[in-house]
């Protein structure tokens, strides 16, 4: 299980001045529906939050038709114009526009929509290209489709521009450890820590990081911080009594992996750890339900707990 982490941006406009960009100036419509998307975000009605970012995007947008005007306004189709100058040889860019995108981006990546996603961030780039959400938020949904060398990339990219990111150290820690770089991946989780001291989930994954090195003590220290900051983060209790078992603490583990599936009963591994620590304990009955429940929520776990069993009976038997 691996906690991603999204950037949801805060309506905080800046301004452009450089030649031949026009300083926008944002309907208020624009602004209402993005205030309303967020809204609906926290809600938890991603439709709507959909629907109200997409306004916000196109109300922002909108150009006016190709002309010469007397005076810097707003037209009747709220689209930017600007004194002697034809709007086709003008590019509006409108730093509330990429903001949008980059939080409607969000909104897809809920609904699965990686592509949508990676879309909408490339967008807000084209319209700001220092944006560090939106490589941030790019790179998880690169992560998604598999493109690690993509999400690298964009992750270091937010970095370069936010060196104190929390959630692009969080994001590259996790795919650095995926792939073996274990001192990579403490280096960014030691950063994230530094920067934000209250996230449970980095310093769960600091904590697998640590279970990986085979210092279980460290991870059981993270798992118990992650743990304290949100005691129902069911994975903590999850990787905790997995290095409790490490460890020989047996009765503990069997105590973390029972409360990891009260708190969320579709967890495979804590169904299938707390039956090997049963098994060793010649619990057998017991162990067999969660074995059989492990396998009913993933079939393709079975070669590997089948390995596991013999391991466990022969420890058993030692």
């Amino acid at each position: 299980m691996r906690s991603i982490q999204f950037l949801i941006l805060v309506l905080l406009l800046g301004s452009f001045s450089s030649a031949g960009l026009a300083q926008p100036q944002t309907p208020p419509d624009a602004i209402r529906h993005y205030h309303n998307g967020a809204k609906n975000l926290k809600k938890g009605d991603l439709a709507a939050a959909f629907e109200d970012y997409t306004k916000a995007i196109e109300i922002s947008s909108r150009l006016a038709p190709a002309k010469r005007v007397s005076s810097t306004s707003w037209n009747t189709e709220n689209a930017f114009t600007a004194t002697d100058r034809k709007v086709e040889q003008l590019t509006v860019i409108d730093p509330f526009t990429a903001r949008a995108y980059t939080n409607r981006a969000f909104v897809r990546f809920l609904q699965k929509d990686f592509d949508g996603t990676i879309r909408d961030c490339d967008q807000a780039i084209r319209i700001n290209p220092g944006i560090a959400g939106a490589y941030l938020n790019r790179g998880t949904a690169r992560r998604q489709k598999g493109d690690v060398i993509g999400a690298l990339q964009d992750f270091d990219r937010s970095l370069a521009i936010d060196k104190n990111l929390f959630e692009a150290l969080n994001n590259r820690g996790t795919l650095r450890q995926d792939l073996g770089d274990i001192e990579g991946a403490l280096a960014d989780f030691n950063r994230a820590i530094t920067i934000n001291p209250n996230r449970e989930e980095i310093y769960y994954h600091r904590g697998l990081a640590f279970w990986a090195r085979r210092n279980y003590d460290a991870a059981i220290s993270d798992f118990n911080r992650a743990i304290k900051l949100n005691n129902r983060m069911a994975w903590a209790y999850q990787a905790r009594g997995t290095a409790l078992m490490e460890k020989g603490q047996l009765e503990l583990s069997i105590t973390d992996f029972t409360r990891a599936i009260e708190l969320d009963p579709e967890i495979p591994f804590a169904y299938a750890n707390r039956g090997l620590t049963l098994l060793i304990r010649g619990k057998d009955v017991e162990a067999q339900k969660d074995f059989a429940r492990c396998l009913e929520l993933q079939p393709d776990l079975r070669k590997e707990l089948d390995r596991r069993i013999q391991l466990a009976k022969a420890l058993r038997k030692g």
